[in-house]
């Protein structure tokens, strides 16, 4: 093992660990905040806390006019958008699942760069777009609110945050070439915060938060998003992309253990054998597994 790589796992399992915990902190932060409020305050003190990287690598970027906006648009549908939806569906239903659900990310970007940009997937991603959907239907039918009914909007909730995932990277890929990835990050976010700033202030609750509410928010912005990106392209240099990808895999085990430990949500047979079939079609469709072709078998 060379110098590049030795020590990527650690960072890999902490960067897991800390998306987990982005789901027990939306719902802390929620509760008080209201979803655009905690999404709004989560990418503003990001944003600030990685603004210094931001105007200290402008004058390199080579940033026009309609680059900044598509930085901003990408920073809408890769922080803020998804950052509110997921707020909201945490009030409505358990933790776990909806880390579950965060993990179709994959499965949408497939999807996206299939309409866009005509990247037809193959056979194998294919069969791993119908399974991972499948795996969501099954969730959806056997997850449930958190007194026990059976909630779709949450679960809606979470694929549109999920498909903004997908058209934000694809935004990225063809309008933040060259970008170095701090500033992408800092941009996106500061991007975010724009977009959020009106939401923010129409959702901005009457009742002042507590002490918890603030405390999950700060642990929101600066754990979960401005170290937790820092990680996660550290990850990419030591590990390469692929490999820092399948992050997305381990992150619904922390949340669900985050969610049964801490807030004593039930783990039904059907979220965990839903899950497993989300994670086989994402790997599917994501390409990091393939299928046999006849001829290999």
């Amino acid at each position: 093992m060379n110098d590049g790589s030795r020590g990527w796992l650690g960072s890999f399992i902490a960067l897991a660990a800390i998306w987990g915990a982005s789901f027990l902190f939306m719902r802390m932060g929620a509760a008080e905040f209201g979803p655009f409020a905690t999404a709004g305050l989560r990418v503003g003190l990001a944003a600030l806390v990685l603004a210094p990287a931001l105007w200290l690598q402008r004058p390199a970027s080579g940033m026009t006019a309609r680059r900044w906006a598509w930085l901003i648009a990408t920073g809408a549908f890769n922080s803020g958008i998804p950052f509110a939806l997921f707020s909201y569906a945490v009030l409505h239903q358990p933790t776990g699942l909806t880390s579950i659900l965060n993990a179709t990310a994959p499965l949408f970007g497939a999807l996206v760069a299939w309409a866009w940009l005509g990247e037809r997937p193959d056979i194998s991603r294919c069969i791993g777009l119908a399974v991972g959907f499948g795996g969501v239907a099954l969730i959806a039918q056997g997850g449930g609110r958190l007194d026990g009914s059976i909630g779709l909007l949450p679960v809606l909730a979470c694929l549109g945050a999920t498909l903004c995932y997908g058209i934000g990277a694809t935004m990225a890929r063809l309008h933040l070439k060259g970008l170095s990835p701090l500033f992408s990050t800092a941009g996106s976010l500061a991007g975010a915060t724009l977009v959020l700033a009106l939401p923010t202030v129409l959702d901005w609750p009457a009742r002042p938060p507590g002490t918890s509410a603030w405390m999950a928010v700060l642990a929101l912005a600066l754990l979960c998003s401005a170290l937790a990106y820092f990680l996660y392209y550290r990850l990419i240099q030591r590990a390469g992309a692929a490999r820092a990808m399948t992050v997305t895999f381990l992150i619904p085990v922390f949340g669900v253990s985050y969610g049964a430990v801490l807030l004593q949500e039930p783990v039904t047979a059907t979220t965990i054998v839903g899950g497993l079939v989300v994670l086989a079609g994402t790997l599917l469709a994501s390409g990091l597994v393939r299928l046999p072709r006849p001829h290999e078998v």
